[in-house]
C-alpha cells in the first residue's frame, strides 16, 4: 500500500510540475532522478564480455518481462542490446508500475567499479521523463 501511495504521490507530482510535456516547447525534457540502483545478475549475463565498453553517464535501456517466471515485476537492464542485469527485485516495484502504466523512463550508468562483488560493478540512474 505505501508503495502505490508513493507511485501515485510521484506521478502527480510528474505531471503538476510546471513545464509537464503538454506545455513544453518541442524537443526540451526534464529528468526526475527516481532511483539508483546496482545492476542484479551482472555477473550472469553480458556484463562482463563488454566491461571494457561500459562508461558512467552511457544510455540503458529498461525492458520489462512481466511473463518472467522468477519475477513477475522484472525489469531487464541493456546496453546497447546486450542484457546487463536486471532491477533488483526489492526496488523494482516503481519502475514496473511505472513501465506498465506507459511512463516513459531512462536509464544511464551512474558508477563503474572494479570490484570482485558483483553488486559492486554497476550503478545505474533511473530516471522520469517530464
Amino acid at each position: 500500500m505505501l508503495r502505490r501511495r508513493f507511485l501515485h504521490s510521484l506521478l502527480t507530482l510528474a505531471s503538476s510540475l510546471p513545464g509537464a510535456p503538454t506545455a513544453r516547447a518541442a524537443g526540451t525534457r526534464r529528468l526526475i532522478l527516481l532511483q539508483t540502483s546496482p545492476v542484479a545478475g551482472f555477473q550472469y549475463h553480458d556484463g562482463e564480455a563488454i566491461w571494457g565498453e561500459l562508461s558512467s553517464s552511457q544510455s540503458l535501456d529498461l525492458i520489462r518481462e512481466a511473463h518472467n517466471i522468477h519475477d513477475d515485476e522484472a525489469v531487464r537492464v541493456e546496453w546497447r542490446g546486450h542484457k546487463i542485469g536486471y532491477v533488483p527485485r526489492i526496488e523494482n516495484h516503481a519502475v514496473a508500475q511505472l513501465l506498465d502504466r506507459g511512463e516513459k523512463l531512462s536509464a544511464r550508468i551512474a558508477e563503474l567499479k572494479e570490484s570482485r562483488n558483483p553488486w559492486e560493478r554497476v550503478r545505474f540512474e533511473v530516471l522520469l521523463e517530464a
